[in-house]
């Protein structure tokens, strides 16, 4: 999978995925709560699930863009084998 730049519509032809950079400051949570998680423990957020609709969509791009660590990542997904 490579970096790319994040979609502006269904399908996605990739994945949301949190880096290693998470400073666990709980935004994407709030403004995406039905797809973002956090790890209590490790002290870190993650896509629990990638959005499934348009309003989902939305406020994952809110979240992946307001990231003040540049954490959220779009990855395109490989069709090569």
């Amino acid at each position: 999978m490579t970096d790319a730049a994040p979609p502006g519509r269904l399908p996605l032809d990739g994945r949301f995925h949190i880096d290693d950079t998470c400073i666990d400051c709980h935004l994407c949570r709030d403004l995406a709560p039905d797809n973002f998680e956090s790890d209590d423990e490790n002290e870190i957020h993650y896509v629990c699930k990638q959005p499934e609709d348009e309003s989902e969509l939305e406020g994952v791009l809110d979240a992946y863009e307001s990231c003040p660590s540049n954490s959220i990542r779009y990855l395109r997904i490989s069709t090569e084998e």
